[in-house]
């Protein structure tokens, strides 16, 4: 045996924020291909890369992160599929955002508010139309230019300390800096950050969505596990990234959005925005459900297992009774869950998708076919697998008429269950 191979594997990565080494596994996923490289039928007879999806926890700090095997810019590239506006549930989460967020800190026509990771302009044209300036950052050419397509100022750029410098010497030191579903995606996550606190006015708010940690492991959302997140946050981590940078928490909402999201409201240190109750309040809820200790996260490991063969049980049960099953949706969650558990074709005839750019092509891996959801009332199956189940709610108003046939839903997670 190569031992020189061994060692290197056996090499513990490092914390991306605070540099100790990992040796706490969260979850092994096995190799999964990357989640938003959606296969084009001229490349169906091609293979595609597959890289090792594995979390660790860092014992210094508690953030759970991803090793570094893929730049974000190979993730992250001009043909990204993923347009924030095809979710109606979506748009409205950030059409009341702009609406609180205008009212609680008094934005008007002399306010600046920029958006990091604004996609296709869903969030700010809603900032625009309160005669805010805004100012969209965005580093995939697809969804950005659909945002200037509508009139949002948008720079096809990565953030970070170097870029927000560029920005502040323009002019935009920002009242508002909105980052939704974005911390998570940076490899560099002190340089974003950093990026942040550069930007932001002496009295100036941003805030930062992400998916909670507590949530996804309270819930087995392991299939929100992929290589485009590098990092899962919690209070306890966020507070101290934050403090390296020179900013502080000073409030935390947690939204239902992406099955269970933080959002932080930071400052500068030195601002005069009050502490609210509800940050000692999370901290207190993660620290009861064990975030700062090891031994809840080898136990999570063991349940994510079960998720998978509760999942696989109901699906084989199915097929042996002849029964004809589709996918609703093709989400980067949906790419995880396929992967990891092995459903393939044998088990889901196709998946549909709303997005456009995602039909007519195949899901990465395990190559089902996407096609429009119009499919569905065409194939009338037994079962439709809700792969986004964040926004199940809103898939099952759509895709009401399934009912009329004695269609229904399966829910993958946290454990498979059959709705109607």
């Amino acid at each position: 045996m190569d031992l020189s191979i061994q060692t290197a594997v056996d090499i513990a990565p490092k914390c991306r924020h605070c540099g100790h080494d990992l040796k706490l596994k969260l979850i092994d996923l096995g190799l999964s291909p990357v989640a938003n490289d959606y296969v084009d039928p001229a490349s169906y007879m091609k293979a595609e890369p597959f890289y090792p999806l594995e979390t660790f926890v860092c014992r210094e700090c508690r953030l759970v992160q991803t090793r570094d095997l893929l730049a974000a810019s190979d993730i992250f590239r001009a043909d990204y599929a993923y347009f924030s506006s095809h979710s109606s549930s979506w748009l409205k989460h950030a059409r009341s955002y702009v609406d609180d967020m205008v009212g609680r800190f008094k934005l008007g026509p002399a306010s600046r508010h920029v958006e990091i990771a604004s996609n296709d302009g869903y969030l700010l044209q809603y900032s625009i139309g309160k005669g805010i300036n805004c100012l969209g950052v965005e580093p995939c050419e697809s969804v950005a230019q659909a945002a200037c397509d509508k009139g949002i100022e948008t720079r096809i750029e990565f953030f970070g300390r170097a870029y927000a410098n560029v920005l502040r010497e323009e002019g935009w030191s920002a009242d508002l800096v909105t980052a939704n579903n974005v911390l998570a995606h940076v490899p560099d996550i002190n340089d974003f950050v950093g990026g942040v606190k550069i930007l932001l006015a002496p009295e100036g708010v941003a805030t930062l969505e992400v998916q909670h940690l507590l949530t996804l492991m309270q819930r087995h959302q392991f299939d929100t596990i992929y290589h485009e997140h590098f990092s899962y946050l919690s209070l306890i981590a966020g507070q101290r990234i934050f403090a390296k940078a020179g900013l502080r928490v000073f409030d935390v909402e947690l939204p239902e959005t992406h099955g269970g999201s933080i959002r932080f409201f930071v400052c500068h240190e030195q601002a005069s925005h009050p502490e609210s109750p509800n940050v000692a309040d999370v901290l207190a809820r993660e620290r009861a459900y064990g975030l700062h200790d090891d031994a809840n996260y080898v136990a999570w490991n063991e349940s994510v297992k079960e998720t998978k063969r509760a999942l696989l049980e109901l699906l084989i049960g199915l097929k042996r009774d002849n029964k004809k099953i589709v996918g609703y949706g093709a989400p980067a969650k949906g790419v995880t869950l396929l992967n990891y558990c092995g459903v393939r074709t044998d088990f889901l005839d196709f998946t549909v998708d709303r997005a456009p750019s995602k039909q007519g092509r195949y899901m990465p891996g395990v190559r089902i076919p996407i096609l429009p959801p119009e499919a569905i009332l065409e194939a009338k199956p037994d079962y439709v697998l809700i792969l986004p189940w964040n926004i199940k709610n809103e898939i099952k108003a759509q895709m009401a008429e399934i009912r009329s046939w004695g269609g229904r839903f399966i829910v993958p997670v946290p454990k498979a269950t059959i709705e109607q």
